[in-house]
């Protein structure tokens, strides 16, 4: 079993397949229309998300991958809202843009939180310039180790044989989510991960789990594919190689839709691959992830935060990991019910016994303790290119375990002052020979109505004396 969460920040991975947007019209229906007997909604919000091989590629960047998406869009507003959402996310897109198709786009009407039509605005059979695609897919093989294939049958993936060789002739890891009976296109994949009714499609329907396994396996010879990652619903998922099978149970404790589940289970599979990972470890955080998403409404991502605590087998838990607008809401709530907020901040890269101390006495000062930690990127910027020592996930971690730690957070700043400012805790800490002026932030919470305090460092105690004496510098 896992202790931690990998550094999903050293994955490089292309994913190519269908690209698609998920609109979603949402309001109440509350009368029927006098014209026909369907519910009248009317629309208070209007929403667009990433779907089809865009989410595989969101919720890899969302867990720190480093992602090149590959698709074709057409030249118009869907294609363009589809780019804008993909690379404010940090995902390296590179599409095939041809005029003469449409963008896929699934508009989902939605009341009351229930979905009461789908519409789908694509084309029966996408035309378009596949060795353009091809092209593309060479050029970023040399920069990655990693390529998922996103196929949802939209065309795009037309010629994916021709892709996996390329991929496999670089020495390219391939993953695949197929879609079809013709698994012949993915002949030499990696790992392959349909469902149980994909599956069923292909190799017929088996009455026992003995036999399913032994079909798996006659499939996985045919056509010379090590794995399959069997996703089967609330029975949880099932790895099966030629001399071993591995089973999970789903961890889903309320399914509100499965939209997009399958492309967070390849992504975190992906993830793992290209980090050389157990696959037996790859499937377990999978399985995770799928059972986090599944949880969501609409298409949906699962971050590093979620991610952690459903490791630790806390998921609906909110103390320990969390993202900065979760904090947000969480510390609002916190402040509703009169608790004092204390928060504090640090790269804390080798916790000692001189951090245990100040923390504690930060906690004392009132009801809950946010740590806040500096980005491995500005513990850089601030300390130089040879630290961090361990990383962000780590340096998380070891905090989030602290008793009188309520919640961890990380900030890419070399300085909190813009999260001191947002979240306006009622007093800030800080550790040293600081008077409140100099302290980030600080001024931001003193208008509010808060303070800063500032605790003294035990002596003696120092991340960097800690470096020096391991070095034999002292």
């Amino acid at each position: 079993m896992l202790a931690a969460a990998p550094d999903f920040t050293k994955a490089r991975i292309i994913v190519i397949g269908d690209v698609m947007l998920d609109r979603y019209w949402s309001g109440q229906a509350a009368r029927i229309s006098p014209e026909a007997p369907v519910p009248v909604v009317r629309v208070k919000a209007i929403e667009d998300r990433v779907g089809g091989a865009g989410n595989v590629a969101l919720n890899i960047a969302k867990l720190g991958g480093k992602v090149t998406l590959l698709g074709v869009v057409g030249d118009d507003a869907e294609g363009e809202i589809l780019r804008r959402l993909l690379e404010a996310e940090g995902v390296n897109c590179d599409f095939v843009v041809e005029r003469e198709i449409r963008s896929i786009c699934k508009l989902r009407v939605m009341a009351q939180h229930q979905q009461l039509i789908r519409i789908d605005f694509e084309e029966t059979s996408l035309q378009f310039d596949s060795s353009a695609l091809l092209a593309r897919l060479v050029e970023h093989l040399s920069k990655n180790n990693t390529v998922v294939f996103s196929d949802y049958g939209k065309g795009t993936l037309a010629d994916v044989a021709t892709y996996i060789i390329k991929a496999k002739q670089a020495g390219i890891k391939v993953l695949v989510d197929p879609k079809g009976v013709d698994y012949q296109r993915y002949t030499q994949a990696d790992l392959i991960t349909p469902n149980l009714s994909e599956l069923q499609a292909v190799v017929g329907v088996s009455e026992h789990e003995d036999d399913l396994i032994e079909r798996g396996r006659a499939l996985l010879k045919r056509y010379q594919i090590p794995t399959l990652l069997l996703t089967r619903g609330e029975a949880g998922m099932t790895l099966i190689q030629d001399d071993q099978v591995h089973s999970l149970p789903a961890q889903a404790k309320d399914v509100f839709d499965v939209t997009g589940a399958g492309d967070t289970v390849i992504a975190v599979m992906a993830l793992g691959v290209a980090l050389d990972m157990a696959l037996y470890d790859a499937m377990y955080l999978a399985n995770l992830a799928g059972g986090i998403v599944v949880g969501k409404l609409g298409t949906s991502t699962v971050s590093m935060q979620e991610l952690t605590r459903a490791m630790h087998g806390d998921r609906d838990s909110r103390y320990g990991i969390v993202s900065e607008d979760e904090l947000a809401q969480i510390l609002a709530g916190a402040k509703a019910h009169d608790e004092r907020i204390i928060m504090t901040n640090g790269c804390f890269d080798l916790l000692h016994a001189g951090h245990v101390t100040y923390l504690q006495q930060a906690k004392a000062l009132g009801d809950r303790l946010v740590v806040a930690v500096n980005s491995d990127a500005s513990v850089r910027r601030l300390k130089g290119e040879s630290r961090p020592i361990n990383g962000l996930q780590e340096r998380m971690t070891v905090l989030a375990a602290l008793a009188y730690v309520d919640w961890v957070v990380s900030f890419e700043e070399e300085t909190p002052e813009r999260l001191y400012c947002r979240l306006l805790p009622d007093v800030i800490v800080k550790g040293g020979d600081y008077s409140s002026e100099q302290v980030a932030g600080g001024e931001c919470v003193i208008r509010a109505g808060g303070e800063v305090k500032i605790l003294q460092f035990v002596d003696g105690q120092s991340t960097t004396a800690m470096i020096k004496k391991a070095r034999g510098q002292e």
